[in-house]
């Protein structure tokens, strides 16, 4: 690379440095705080390195880690949009695939355009990598949620049926196994009443 490249590819970190600035609704376990989207990507590339064996099918680990840690970006410029707030999907779509262009525009050359294509094929959630690291996209905030005491969904009401047709069908989709575990601590969280059973989160 040259200098000047090494000068784009420098500007591109200092510029994604503001998406720890993004805050989500979802708590830290120990509810000091809310968790900023930086720490959000971290964990689940976490999530992928050390549950990849439950993916739906072959998988490339080392490619879902590297959607994970690309996916949320975007909110850099356009911020973070609740699974949970009612928004049009159109528009938001739009909004974060300019970011996308902008933001990996950034790096020079091919590593630009293969971030760009990673980002994209994340979004479709057509590739075995893509589903599971848009499986692990939804189990992380749900089992924040179940640690809780209820977190995001006692917030804004979200009922049991609610949480499987949001959750379910993408974890499902990447991931049967982490769903069937998933799910089953929804429901046992719902069945003792939301906002009054908690998991340790050492546990």
């Amino acid at each position: 690379m040259s200098p000047s490249s090494l000068n784009q590819q420098l500007a591109f970190l200092r510029e994604i440095d503001r998406l720890k600035n993004v805050i989500r609704q979802s708590p830290l376990l120990d509810r000091s705080r809310k968790e900023n989207s930086a720490e959000h990507s971290w964990h689940l590339a976490m999530y992928a390195l050390l549950l990849h064996e439950y993916a739906v099918g072959p998988i490339n680990p080392e490619r879902v880690i590297q959607m994970l840690l690309i996916h949320d970006i975007v909110e850099v410029d356009v911020g973070d949009t609740p699974i949970h707030q009612v928004a049009s999907g159109a528009s938001q779509a739009e909004l974060e695939a300019k970011a996308a262009v902008r933001l990996f525009g950034m790096v020079p050359g091919e590593q630009g355009s293969d971030l760009l294509a990673l980002w994209r094929e994340f979004e479709l959630a057509e590739s075995n990598d893509a589903k599971f690291a848009k499986a692990l996209d939804r189990v992380q905030p749900l089992l924040v949620n179940v640690s809780t005491g209820g977190g995001t969904w006692t917030e804004n009401g979200v009922t049991l049926e609610q949480v499987l047709q949001r959750y379910g069908p993408v974890i499902e989709r990447g991931s049967p196994t982490l769903w069937a575990a998933c799910e089953a601590l929804v429901r046992e969280h719902f069945a003792a009443g939301v906002g009054k059973r908690e998991i340790a989160p050492d546990s």
